[in-house]
């Protein structure tokens, strides 16, 4: 059984796909944009932009009641790797040294509406 997971505090989906879906113990998101949920709008920067993105993730588990110190696996999206640097510096920022979880980081081609990073997670409940 799946639980639809959709927050206020969080950008929400444009498209066809739901912010996370809750199943067998875990809380799975769908990758978060950038995008401030009061403006629409995105912040610049890498730096900000990651923030962004992170306050997002974090507002889609808050619904689901889970924090970040519960994220086991995460994904990063970046436009271009030259950004990883100042990406991983505020990505710290929002998981205790010693708990950080599993990563990926890849470049893509591209991010839709032209972001500059997107990040998904899983946490377990």
């Amino acid at each position: 059984m799946k639980k639809v997971i959709c927050s206020s505090n969080a950008p929400s989906a444009i498209g066809p796909y739901s912010q996370a879906i809750v199943a067998n113990g875990m809380c799975y998101t769908s990758g978060q944009l950038p995008i401030d949920p009061a403006t629409g709008a995105f912040p610049e920067g890498i730096a900000e932009q990651t923030r962004q993105s992170l306050k997002n993730v974090k507002a889609v588990l808050a619904e689901a009641s889970v924090g970040m110190d519960r994220v086991v696996k995460t994904t990063v999206f970046l436009s271009d790797m030259n950004n990883f640097g100042a990406m991983n510096e505020v990505y710290a920022e929002f998981f205790g040294e010693g708990g950080y979880p599993a990563r990926s980081a890849v470049e893509v081609a591209r991010l839709p509406k032209d972001a500059l990073v997107e990040i998904e997670a899983i946490a377990v409940l």
